[in-house]
């Protein structure tokens, strides 16, 4: 999970949250952002500042943190998502039901 494009998703909610773009334009971003990837043949986070900023300038260096495969696995906090800590609460109610069985 650490190449290609699994951080796209992260990419335009930051967009949304951060800079205060529509859906639709951030969505519209992060596109042409994963488009600049692929041509490049690098994973999103292996672009440069200047590039995601040339694609929107309002980017700051902050975009990678969010970008970092283990921070969007680390931010999957929901019932069932991929943060270690649900990750151990799932393990353990699945020791629990099967030690009952």
């Amino acid at each position: 999970a650490g190449s290609g494009h699994a951080t796209a998703t992260d990419l335009a909610d930051w967009l949304v949250r951060t800079l205060g773009l529509p859906f639709r334009e951030a969505h519209h971003v992060t596109g042409r952002a994963v488009a600049l990837a692929e041509d490049r043949k690098v994973g999103l986070e292996k672009l440069s500042l200047e590039d995601l900023q040339s694609i929107n300038s309002g980017i700051t260096a902050d975009i990678f943190s969010v970008l970092a495969v283990q921070n969007s696995v680390k931010s999957r906090t929901s019932f069932g998502g991929t943060a270690p800590s649900e990750v151990r609460k799932q393990i353990r109610a699945w020791k629990k039901r099967l030690a009952k069985a």
